[in-house]
């Protein structure tokens, strides 16, 4: 039985997300992703479950600097999670009582309208996490009286479900990660992802447009493209990408070797199942079959068989 860290404490939707992925691992809650990543660098843990980017409020950045900049670690499977936030309070409190509420910031924003329309003279207050602001408004003598979370933190401390589903877009998604220390690879499935982070070797005109053309002329389909600063002043960034395909697929492995050949650095985060399942569109010249047939091509050539 796996044991797994995760961003909590108990009750956030990062363990909803574990409990999906791994229903059977062990769970070790930690207080930020910072330190759920390094229990699985170090041993703490066999891997950890993170979130990465929430289709509302786009990347999450610590989750981001942390696969640049950290110990290597690998992405194994991930996981969409429809994000469904709710009105937590003690039993026995009713709508008309709630005037301060604590929440996330992200939970603020997704859930502005309700509050406005049903919680009109509330003070919303910032917390470290949902599940954090749950876990505070069950104390006894709590200066909160209402906290907005996942249903699941209303489960762990005891608290009463008084709305339910009170985000402002009900289609609203977490994507999160399951991460192990580097070792050998999910197989291909052929519906699969592709995680790197890039660093320019220099920057010069058309830097980022050399990236991508070796991604285009190989039909690799991009799916996610974030800039992030590297710290060493205004301007300077280096890339995440997702990509459809597995490294493992010759169009997929030619790409990331010309990247290799004119970036300052790759650094590969794995190839894992899609978690939509969608297999990607095989461009004509692309397939396995097509490369081979070319390198066999070519060898002739070589050989001055024309």
């Amino acid at each position: 039985m796996p044991r797994l860290a995760y961003l909590g404490p108990e009750g956030t939707f990062t363990e909803e997300a574990l409990r999906l992925l791994e229903p059977d691992a062990e769970r070790l809650p930690c207080a930020n992703v910072t330190a759920a990543l390094n229990a699985a660098r170090g041993g703490e843990a066999d891997g950890a479950v993170v979130p990465l980017e929430n289709s509302l409020e786009g990347a999450i950045t610590t989750t981001l600097d942390e696969f640049a900049w950290g110990e290597p670690l690998l992405i194994t499977a991930e996981l969409l999670l429809p994000v469904r936030f709710s009105l937590l309070a003690r039993p026995g409190t009713e709508l008309p009582h709630i005037k301060r509420v604590y929440t996330h910031p992200a939970a603020i924003t997704q859930c502005r309208a309700y509050v406005a329309r049903e919680l009109p003279d509330a003070v919303v207050v910032s917390a470290p996490s949902t599940a954090a602001a749950a876990q505070e408004v069950a104390l006894p003598g709590s200066p909160y009286d209402a906290a907005i979370a996942a249903r699941i933190a209303g489960e762990h401390y005891g608290l009463v479900e008084l709305a339910g589903d009170i985000g402002d877009r009900s289609d609203t998604v977490t994507r999160f990660v399951r991460v192990s220390r580097p070792g050998p690879l999910p197989e291909p499935t052929g519906s699969d992802r592709t995680t790197l982070v890039v660093f320019l070797a220099d920057d010069h005109p058309g830097a980022l447009l050399e990236m991508l053309t070796e991604f285009s002329v190989r039909g690799v389909n991009l799916s996610r493209i974030e800039s992030r600063p590297t710290g060493d002043g205004i301007g300077r960034y280096f890339f995440h990408f997702d990509f459809e395909g597995h490294v493992a697929d010759a169009r997929v492995g030619e790409a990331i070797a010309g990247l290799h050949r004119i970036c300052g650095e790759v650094r590969f985060l794995g190839s894992y199942p899609r978690a939509d399942g969608v297999a990607p569109q095989i461009k004509r010249g692309t397939a396995d079959g097509e490369f081979a047939e070319a390198g066999e091509w070519l060898a002739r050539v070589r050989a001055g068989q024309v």
